[in-house]
């Protein structure tokens, strides 16, 4: 018997794959014109149970209920058909083609056998007005920034006049003020009648936008609860069945000599970095903190080579040197975490191993050019047991993995090539509380091992509670650098404002 008062009932929802049970009895009712946060660890099923929702999967066992009937899509075209749409954490666009084709893709407006252009932009137009997004419909996907893209994938959503909308981590991109512009838009559909599913780690987002929440934990479900009864604590203590009263570790490092200089630093591809100065020492954690468009990820892809520099030098150790390339770079002891995993990070259709050991593959050859499949095995688990991935087996497609334990196997590929200077764009964006605290110790651990990390963050909690010092970039320029214990959030957002 079903509960006609929900939007959507999912029932005792079973999912096995090979080696794992990935859902466990999980289950999840939302109510029509509610935001429901649905919460949990890497690992802990939540994405498979929207996957099986959304038509991606099909369930085990278990009962799904929209509007009272009871339904079962085959694929995610049935689930959009029904009024089911889902913003992935990962985009799935075409790159190379105009918004409005993505938005309409497979449903394209036409007049006989003939696409209807204008019909088509002054659709996406007026969804454009109705949720305040100004971007041209025109323009490619690929000249958008990832938080415009994000944008593009809210929109669509909405195209669909979809009641029940499932967002999957959609605030990871944005900016706070973009964040406050998605909280509108999710108020407006919430006000229309729609049920939103949002997964996010962000403990603050939930507890301000949520009217319920809902815990999985190892693919169980744990506890639903309205959001006005819970707090930060309380919700960690579901989500990882301990206390975790701290989100930091003990910051017991200790910054010695200077290891890099960068002086006067500028890249081409203008409007780019212009005249970048700082050092990083031996030992020290050296954040970059700004806003959207402030150019800090290109500082960093300066640094490792894919980004030609135009000014400036680089000296390492006292040594001036050049990385035209990621190869020279990673040979000068540089290693960059990329901050879209799934474009520039992973290689999905391949497996753990492969994914563990490409950056450092010419250490497993011999002098035939034969690999060493010991060495494989053996660097892989490290991998594996060290960052304490979740997984069946090495062999498994790193694309089944949650994001979480994607990210925690690049990070282990770049510490295989034992770099002297770690760079980490975005290193916990989309991942729980309990695994940020285990890369945030790793952090920690690799700089009482003399190495120096370069962390970018859009998380000022993040920057202040693990970094020493913070550079912070207001289009393209250095507008300060400050002792971490001697600042707080206000004057780093005056900084970042100094250029604009």
């Amino acid at each position: 018997m079903t509960n006609t008062n929900y939007l959507l009932e999912m029932k005792d929802i079973e999912k096995e794959f090979p080696g794992v049970k990935a859902l466990d009895g999980a289950k999840l009712y939302l109510k029509p014109a509610s935001v429901h946060a649905l919460m949990g660890e890497n690992g802990a099923g939540k994405s498979t149970l929207m996957k099986c929702l959304f038509g991606i999967y099909l369930e085990d066992a278990g009962e799904i209920y929209l509007n009272g009937e009871k339904v079962n899509f085959i694929n995610p075209k049935q689930a959009l058909e029904h009024g089911v749409s889902m913003v992935h954490q990962e985009l799935n666009q075409v790159r190379q083609t105009r918004v409005m084709d993505n938005i309409w893709l497979g449903r394209f407006p036409s007049k006989g056998i003939v696409i209807a252009e204008k019909e088509m932009y002054e659709k996406t137009k007026k969804i454009f007005e109705d949720l305040s997004i100004h971007i041209n419909p025109k323009e490619k996907i690929e000249n958008l920034s990832l938080s415009q893209q994000q944008m593009v994938e809210i929109a669509k959503a909405v195209s669909y006049q979809s009641k029940v909308i499932v967002m999957d981590e959609p605030t990871s991109s944005l900016t706070e003020k973009e964040v406050e512009h998605l909280f509108k838009i999710i108020n407006k559909l919430k006000s229309q009648g729609c049920g939103i599913i949002y997964i996010s780690h962000k403990m603050e987002e939930i507890l301000k936008i949520c009217d319920d929440v809902t815990v999985m934990r190892d693919g169980k479900w744990i506890a639903t609860q309205p959001a006005a009864d819970l707090t930060t604590d309380k919700i960690i203590s579901l989500m990882v069945g301990r206390d975790l009263s701290h989100r930091f570790p003990p910051k017991d490092n200790i910054p010695g000599e200077t290891i890099l200089e960068v002086k006067n630093l500028t890249a081409t591809y203008q409007p780019s970095i212009q005249d970048v100065s700082f050092n990083l020492k031996k030992g020290e954690v050296l954040g970059i903190a700004g806003l959207m468009g402030s150019k800090r990820t290109e500082v960093v892809e300066t640094l490792f080579g894919i980004r030609k520099r135009a000014a400036g030098e680089v000296v390492i150790h006292g040594k001036s040197i050049i990385n035209k390339s990621a190869q020279q770079a990673i040979k000068n002891g540089f290693a960059l975490l990329t901050e879209d995993r799934r474009q520039t990070g992973i290689f999905g259709v391949l497996d753990i191993k492969f994914n563990s050991i490409i950056a450092n593959i010419s250490s497993y050859c011999n002098k035939l050019g034969v690999l060493n499949g010991k060495k494989l095995d053996g660097d892989t688990q490290w991998v594996i047991d060290s960052m304490r991935v979740k997984t069946p087996s090495q062999k498994t497609l790193i694309r089944s993995l949650s994001g979480g334990n994607q990210q925690k196997v690049i990070l282990g590929r770049w510490l295989l090539t034992n770099p002297e200077i770690l760079m980490l764009d975005e290193p916990t964006r989309g991942i729980d509380v309990g695994a940020k605290y285990e890369i945030y110790q790793l952090i920690l651990d690799l700089a009482k091992k003399d190495k120096g990390i370069i962390m970018i963050s859009s998380e000022m909690p993040e920057l202040l509670g693990i970094t020493d010092r913070i550079l912070v970039m207001s289009n393209g320029r250095v507008a300060g650098i400050v002792n971490t214990k001697e600042t707080n959030q206000e004057e780093i957002l005056r900084l970042a404002a100094k250029y604009l």
